[in-house]
């Protein structure tokens, strides 16, 4: 079993003893804790709940909701329903925050309860603290019978088409014009409910869809990765499909797949769309620092300026704010739009993605070739009990002190022509060494390198 509260939220594998694994105990503490902090700036006395379709979802919202009604909060369940879907709901209903419960791309053991505020984005660091200093002191106190909250039902999923479907960068008759036959891969989740009616929407009536049904109990590992990615790879491969879209459970990520069954590659995915709208209104842009570099080769190419932020959803926003990006997101198939909402958004991707290949005329993987070509090498360090982490970044950055270092997250130094960052982790004993460089025999041979480098500096 196991259970990890941290700024962004709480996580665990769902049964076991309380505080061991997720357990209904542990989410009715989190939430009360959750509704306590809301209190205090809330407005409207009301709360967003939304889930992914693992098979935990049902009852982990019926605790949510149920807690919340509890404390005081009227609800607005939107039940099965994507990440960015529940984001833009908050904001829909003038909601005081909202509860997501996905643990995004975990095995199907796994579920969370994701924070946000009433912007409909992630709790900042200061104010996840906050929470989980509530939740450790159980500082809440329940409604008395006659302030109970009332829960009502809503279904967002229309909402969050059309307002994709609004944005100006979404060519839908173009799209239409085009023609296209796609594949899916929903992984059994909320992406087979909401990606087949926006396709449609689009104008795309040839949709093939791989594990559509939301039933949670995941077909393969539920992360978007080309491990994982081996039947959808497959179909494509067989010709007939111009592109294939494939999501995580909570439909915030998205990956893609080129006609003849290649990954164009996860990075990538903020990499075209960035390309698209920077040609129709350059700008700077923003993605975190173990994102790949073809990001900035694309913002300089428009005359835009090209910024690192810290990895996470919310270290990204705020550097999207900070200067005033026109796009941003993360290397993980994360595009985050503005002009929609402060959220990885899968839908916005997959219109502005589908609007780009109509525009272009190309093959996906003709596409592809156009950007500038890099490759990653991702591995870690293990340490040993008593190591200190921060000692051996502090080290690192010594050592390289003649090469540009960025230390907003780690310590991230930049050679020439490739890169590698060194991050610890928040949840395990390692230290986790991403590179990238011209080819995938130098990146690999830059992190292994880099590892022995540190574990020379840690024996001494």
């Amino acid at each position: 079993m196991s259970l990890i509260k941290s700024i962004s939220g709480i996580r665990g594998t769902i049964g076991g003893k309380p505080g061991d694994g997720l357990s209904p105990l542990d989410v009715v503490k989190f939430t009360a804790a959750y509704a306590a902090f809301i209190r205090k700036t809330a407005k409207s006395n009301l709360i967003v709940v939304g889930r992914d379709a693992r098979m935990s979802g049902s009852m982990v919202k019926n605790l949510v909701t149920s807690t919340l009604s509890g404390m005081g909060f009227d609800v607005c369940d939107i039940d099965l329903a994507t990440t960015p879907t529940t984001e833009l709901a908050v904001t829909g209903e003038n909601a005081d925050g909202g509860i997501i419960i996905t643990a995004s791309h975990n095995p199907k053991q796994w579920n969370a309860l994701k924070l946000l505020n009433a912007d409909g984005e992630f709790l900042s660091k200061k104010d996840g603290e906050e929470v989980l200093a509530i939740a450790e002191s159980e500082d809440f106190d329940f409604a008395t019978v006659e302030k109970l909250g009332k829960i009502r039902s809503k279904d967002y999923t229309g909402i969050h088409i059309e307002k994709v479907l609004s944005l100006n960068a979404v060519d839908t008759e173009a799209i239409r014009k085009a023609g296209f036959k796609v594949a899916l891969d929903c992984v059994n989740s909320v992406g087979g409910i909401i990606l087949p009616k926006l396709l449609d929407a689009l104008g795309v009536k040839d949709v093939k869809v791989l594990y559509g049904e939301p039933t949670g109990n995941f077909c393969h590992n539920p992360e978007p990765l080309e491990k994982n990615l081996g039947d959808i790879m497959g179909l494509m491969a067989k010709g007939g499909r111009d592109v294939a879209f494939v999501v995580d459970p909570d439909v915030d990520r998205l990956a893609m797949i080129c006609e003849d069954g290649k990954m164009f590659g996860e990075e990538y995915t903020l990499v075209s769309v960035a390309d698209y709208l920077l040609s129709l209104t350059p700008g700077n842009t923003v993605s975190n620092l173990s994102s790949t570099r073809a990001l900035k080769d694309i913002t300089v190419k428009h005359g835009g300026e090209y910024y690192a932020a810290a990895v996470g959803e919310v270290n990204v926003v705020e550097k999207m704010k900070e200067c005033s990006a026109v796009i941003g997101g993360e290397g993980n198939g994360g595009v985050i739009y503005p002009e929609c909402h402060y959220g990885r958004d899968a839908l916005v991707g997959i219109a502005l993605f589908l609007t780009l290949l109509a525009k272009k005329g190309k093959k996906v993987s003709e596409l592809r070739k156009e950007y500038p070509a890099y490759f990653m090498s991702k591995q870690r360090l293990d340490l040993k009990p008593g190591t200190d982490p921060d000692s051996i970044l502090d080290k690192m950055k010594t050592l390289f002190a003649n090469e540009q270092i960025d230390t907003c997250d780690g310590v991230k130094i930049d050679f020439p022509d490739k890169w590698v960052h060194f991050r610890k982790s928040n949840t395990e004993p390692i230290i986790r060494i991403y590179s990238e460089a011209r080819t995938q025999a130098e990146a690999d041979a830059l992190a292994d390198e880099m590892r022995k480098t540190a574990e020379k500096l840690i024996s001494e």
